[in-house]
């Protein structure tokens, strides 16, 4: 029997396939502990209108490193009471990191998004130093300042929940799996029908998604020859055509299952959660991740990308028409789907970290 600790932001996105893994740890007779911040950290919210870098050095500058700076000491507490084998520390969790080199424990990476296989800054040295430095201030104040490796990888084991189907070759210790899906807790019974769209921006967009929203709505609702189910978080949208609902939630996966084809901003689970079940897309990324996550989708043939902030109910009905009358998009979401079954998802991470 292993002790493993999971070191986690609170953040649903990457809370959701911890929990799969950890649940299949269990399952084996391992011992799993969590950690995550003492309270609910003081995060300033993201001004909406934020896009490409200046969004990212908010991310950085404004989440990431004070929920770093705020997890260290949950983090040191549970070593001290737990006493873990190994930590398991999500990509955007570097407490976990940070104290697990000091300590000197093994630890490994568990990456919820495909985005930083891509080297998204390359291209970018003066962007690439600029997080370089910011990684070496939290080293000084909390782990170890002689290392000198990415807090993003542990340099035994990095889980990537995609493939390279999706993500294209892995490098490093990298062990891609496809995703991780936590199990479904709740049922969505849908009488059989027209095709369904279901259309999502995550819960992370509430404040910039009333214009997009309304206009995927418009496009829906001019083809009565399929249905929409629409997530409206916020309350923003008004009435709706006969064959459009809107929804504040629904459980996702049991609505995937129904899915023809789901309209998103590209999040790394809603994308990979909709292939898993061979569902094209389409994407119209907002920030962080998903102008990355939306190219990769397009460079699988597995759905077609729009414009967030100009894409109007034309531009919508076109591409949701494009992609269900073409069923190349379909069978590149099948062969996307059989490389996520191939990947073994939270059976192979388990493996991986039992060889740790």
């Amino acid at each position: 029997m292993t002790r493993f600790l999971f070191v986690v932001p609170p953040f649903t996105g990457h809370v959701n396939p911890a929990k799969g893994l950890a649940a299949e740890l269990v399952r084996r007779g391992h011992e799993v502990a969590w950690v995550g911040p003492e309270g609910a950290p003081e995060l300033a919210p993201r001004p909406p209108e934020l896009r490409a870098f200046a969004a990212m050095k908010y991310l950085w500058e404004e989440v990431l490193v004070p929920l770093a700076e705020a997890m260290v000491p949950a983090v040191e507490k549970a070593l001290a009471q737990f006493c873990p084998d190994v930590l398991v520390v999500d990509q955007q969790a570097f407490a976990g990191a940070l104290v697990a080199e000091r300590a000197g424990l093994p630890w490994a990476t568990l990456a919820t998004t495909s985005a930083e296989f891509t080297d998204p800054l390359a291209a970018l040295p003066n962007v690439a130093q600029w997080l370089s430095d910011l990684f070496s201030l939290l080293r000084k104040q909390f782990g170890d300042p002689s290392a000198v490796h990415d807090l993003r990888f542990s340099p035994r084991l990095v889980i990537g929940c995609t493939t390279e189907e999706l993500a294209g070759p892995a490098r490093g210790p990298v062990c891609f799996v496809g995703p991780i899906e936590r199990p479904s807790e709740e049922d969505f019974p849908l009488a059989a029908g027209p095709p369904l769209v279901f259309v999502s921006l995550g819960t992370a967009n509430v404040d910039v998604g009333a214009r997009f929203l309304g206009e995927c709505v418009a496009a829906l609702g001019d083809r009565s020859w399929l249905r929409a189910l629409v997530l409206d978080p916020g309350g923003v949208l008004g009435p709706a055509p006969a064959n459009v609902t809107v929804l504040p939630r629904a459980p996702q996966l049991a609505v995937l299952d129904h899915a023809s084809l789901v309209l998103c901003h590209a999040g790394h689970n809603t994308v990979c959660e909709a292939l898993s079940r061979g569902v094209p897309l389409v994407v119209a990324p907002i920030r962080d991740d998903q102008p990355i996550v939306a190219d990769q989708v397009v460079s699988a043939g597995a759905g077609l990308r729009l414009r967030f902030t100009r894409a109007g109910a034309s531009h919508i009905g076109l591409a949701v028409d494009t992609v269900l009358g073409e069923p190349s998009y379909a069978e590149a979401a099948q062969r996307v789907a059989a490389s996520f079954r191939a990947g073994g998802g939270a059976r192979t991470a388990a493996d991986r970290l039992e060889r740790l």
